[in-house]
Order: structure tokens, then sequence, then C-alpha cells
């Protein structure tokens, strides 16, 4: 072992795997490729569950979307696939093999050779070591967590279904650098409309943990994006703790335990040549020429980096403002379509950005789910997006593009607004109607405002006094008045009243 704990290089490498939800059908078979909320092992086929006899029929458009994240992703597209059988014996897996590719040989995967560079970590550049396809295992179902379960249930809904793996060159220092690549990751995935991060499981990552010249340990069973930032964070310290104490790390897997956020040890780490890997019999090599590159390209729709320099360009939006919507292909749309109902970019991102979104993250959190694991055993992925979801359900881009306007036109100020808003993520009620049936429109008339502010400067004598000789007790007197008025009085008028009181008040 060469230097100390602190000394040892991080080396963080990541397996993603993300369903094609787009499809309407499994990777080899006509099976749904929707099995969520589906009574157990009916969403099957003796296709999908390997049955003797069986030829498999390749999806393809499940290989016109590969290529299509390949590209997002900057990879080289070799001019033939080959599918391979990976051979290994667990319970979720019918055939006892799963089809997939194997990265030995120059064709095989559906890309190799890309990156993609992370704008929000000062350009760092993360390389994509391959790309390929594979079919998705069924799902164990474990009573308790999976280490003091006594027995597993086995669902074969999902096995076959479509899965784009993306492995990662181990690129990453720290956690935070795998979330914000992860959160990237998904932006993308959403805009090409290939797979909706939302839905549980859809989207699940292992981790590649190392230190220095020590062994790596993959971990397993994680079930959030965020969770990915926890389990990496536990298993760098608990490495760290070893070598401190001279203990040799062992290449192995992990299971991330959410319950104690700890990895635990599953079993000793597989190498390539344990797989037996060979190439896939029943399905011949798929050719793909320049031609159907460029006409995949060609169809693809605006990636998520083309989309900000789009909106800083064309909206007038600060960079980190539209970064922040097109992070979510679903508050990006809602800018976009709230335009229809109101022509000013920048106010409508606004209130996206610094309302909308802070309700998302309060009442369930926004952004993409995320899970853990390739399906052995492993876990289904479980999404942190289901209360941003039901808010999205009521607030809509035209609720948002009415706030604006009703705010930049002076008809009721920001405090009313955010009321307004509130109601809305309950009742789904138009700012419009909200404001008649509140009678919630600005006071902007001076003889309504009159007695609330000579109640004010009755009241508040002392900040009258020290606004004679500074003017920032005048916002402590105009904060009474917006209090008493509930939050309708105009703020400007309020000033310049309260400011031509206390100057005849001097005199």
């Amino acid at each position: 072992m060469n230097g100390s704990a602190d000394d040892a290089m991080v080396r963080i490498g990541l397996e993603i795997h993300c369903q094609l939800t787009a499809l309407r059908s499994k990777l080899f078979c006509p099976c749904p490729a929707e099995y969520r909320g589906k009574e157990p092992n009916t969403n099957v086929c003796p296709v999908c569950l390997g049955m003797p006899g069986t030829l498999p029929l390749l999806n393809k458009r499940a290989v016109e979307y590969a290529v299509m994240l390949a590209l997002a992703l900057n990879c080289s597209i070799p001019e033939r696939i080959t599918f391979y059988r990976k051979n290994y014996f667990y319970p979720d897996l019918p055939k006892n093999f799963q089809i997939t590719q194997y990265n030995a040989y120059e064709q095989a995967s559906v890309g190799v050779g890309g990156s993609i560079v992370l704008d929000d970590l000062e350009g760092k550049r993360v390389r994509i070591r391959r790309l390929q396809l594979e079919e998705d295992p069924g799902r164990l179902v474990y009573e308790g967590s999976i280490d003091t379960s006594n027995y597993a249930l086995v669902d074969y809904n999902r096995a076959g279904v479509a899965l784009v793996e993306i492995v990662t060159e181990p690129d990453f220092r720290e956690p935070g650098e795998v979330r914000v690549f992860l959160n990237m990751l998904a932006s993308i995935l959403e805009h090409l409309g290939i797979c909706d991060t939302t839905l549980e499981g859809a989207v699940r990552c292992d981790a590649n943990v190392s230190m220095g010249d020590q062994a790596r340990v993959e971990i397993k069973n994680i079930n959030s994006f965020r969770d990915v930032e926890r389990a990496i964070a536990f298993e760098m310290t608990r490495q760290r703790n070893l070598i401190s104490r001279g203990i040799e790390i062992r290449g192995e897997t992990r299971h991330w335990d959410d319950a104690r956020r700890v990895t635990v040890q599953a079993r000793a780490k597989e190498e390539e040549e344990d797989y037996r890997y060979f190439p896939e019999p029943d399905i011949p090599s798929i050719e793909i020429s320049r031609m159907d590159v460029e006409a995949i390209r060609g169809s693809m729709p605006e990636l998520p980096h083309a989309r900000v320099e789009r909106f800083v360009r064309e909206y007038n939006l600060q960079r980190d403002t539209a970064r922040v919507l097109v992070g979510e292909k679903v508050l990006a749309d809602m800018l976009e379509t709230g335009l229809k109902y109101y022509n000013n970019a920048r106010s409508i991102a606004n209130w996206i950005v610094t309302d909308l979104k802070g309700y998302m993250e309060r009442y369930g959190g926004s952004g993409v789910s995320g899970g853990g694991g390739n399906g052995n055993g492993n876990g289904d992925g479980s999404g942190s997006g289901s209360g941003s979801n039901s808010i999205l359900a009521k607030v809509t881009a035209r609720h948002i593009a009415e706030l604006a306007m009703l705010v930049d036109s002076g008809r009721i100020n920001r405090t009313v607004a955010r009321q307004i808003m509130q109601s809305a993520i309950s009742t789904g009620i138009l700012p419009s109607e909200a404001v008649k049936s509140m009678n919630a429109g600005m006071l902007s008339d001076r003889d309504e405002l009159s007695p609330i502010v000579e109640r004010v400067l009755k009241e508040e004598r002392k900040a009258v006094i020290d606004a004679l000789s500074n003017e920032k007790a005048l916002n402590y007197l105009l904060g009474k008045v917006m209090r008493y008025s509930k939050g309708r009085a105009d703020p400007r008028l309020v000033l310049d009243m309260l400011r031509e009181r206390v100057t005849r008040e001097g005199k």
C-alpha cells in the first residue's frame, strides 16, 4: 500500500441503467414495456421467460433510441453492433443469462469513447467509456430489508424491458460531482424524450469507488440520486479508515443500506471472465450505416446545452437562470408555454425559479428519481418527485404567466401573488379568478390608503421620529401598512405618502 489515506486519489466511476420508457414493447418480445402497477408475473411471454424453442426479435426503435443517446453523449457509433450472452445465475434472470453487449471487441457496444461537459463544475469533462443496449432483469421483492429478509419474491414483469447502460470512466473525485452529472444526464434523457426519469426505477445507478492503488468496490441497491451521493461519501470514509489502519481494501460488491446509511458486504466482485460472454447466436450482428446515424442525428430534438444558449440569446435570460430551467425539462417547457399567455420571459422565469421551484422542493422534491442496481436483487429505485408532480398537476404555465402579468401590471403585489400561488397549489384556481374571488386587487387609491397610513403613524410615533433623520425607518412603517392592508397596499404609493407625512411632521 502506498501513501496515507488522506493522500490516496479517489476514483469514482458510474454504471447507469436507463429504461427506454418511450418504447411500447420490450427489447426482444411484444410484451408491453410498461410493467408498473400490473399483477406480478402477468406481463410475460415465452420469449422474455426464456422458454425452450423461443427466439428473440430485436426492437428496432430501441436501437435508434440508444444511438440517439450515444450521439447526445458525443460517442462514436460503430458500423456493426453485436449482442452477447452474459451468463450468471440469479433468481430474477429467467434465462440464466442476460442478452447484453460486450466491450471486449471493437464492434460491440452502441457507443464508445464519448464525453459530457459539466458547466456547473467549471467545464469539468466526464468521459463515457461505452453505452450498450441490454435487457432488464426481473425484480426481487424482500420482506423488510435485503439483509434481514427470510425470503424473496420474484416478479418477472420487468424482465426484458429495454435498458441502456452508460459506463463512465472513473473521472469523479467527490460525491457532489456525481450528483451534478446525474442531474445533467437526466435532463438529456428528458429532452430526447426516450426515458421518463420520474418513473420508479427508470434510471438506476451503481457506483464504483477506489482509493489510490487499492481494489475497486462496487455499490449497488442505491434508491435515488441523493442516495448515490450519500453512499459514495460513506464508502470513501470507510475505505479511508481501513487504509489508515493498514487494512487492505478488498474488491467486492456492497449494498447501500438506506435505513442505516451504510454500505454492507454482499459478495466478492465478479471479473469479466466469470460471466463467460459469447455472441448471442439468435441475433445477427446489426449494421448501422453512416447514413442511418446521420438520419438519427437529424431527428434528434434540441439538447439541454443548445436550449440554454437559445434561452440566453432569444429571451435575454441570465445563464444561471436558463440552466436551472433547462435542468428540469418540465420547467423549461413551462416557460415557453407561458409565453403564449404573457410575453415576458424574464418575469415568468423569475416566478418559476424563485417561487415555484421552491414549492416543488418543499413538497416532495423536484428533479428526477433514480434508483439502484441492475436488477440483481438490488432494488427497483424509488422516485422523489411525487410531491412536485402533484404541484405541477395544479399549477400550470398559465398560472405562472397570469401571476407575472398581474404583478407587472400593478394589479397585485408579490405578497398577494404568493398567497394566490399557495391557493393554486391546493385548488388549481387561476390567478385571474382568485383575484376576483379574494377581492385581492392592489390598493392604489390614496383615499383608501390614507386611514391605514394615519393609523400606523399614530401607533408608531418613535419610528416617525426616527424617520426624520433616517429614511430606512420608513421601511418599518411601510411593513406595518402592508400588514394592516393584508398585503394589498401599493408599496410605492405608500412610501410616497409616508415621506410626505413625515416631512410635514418635521416642519
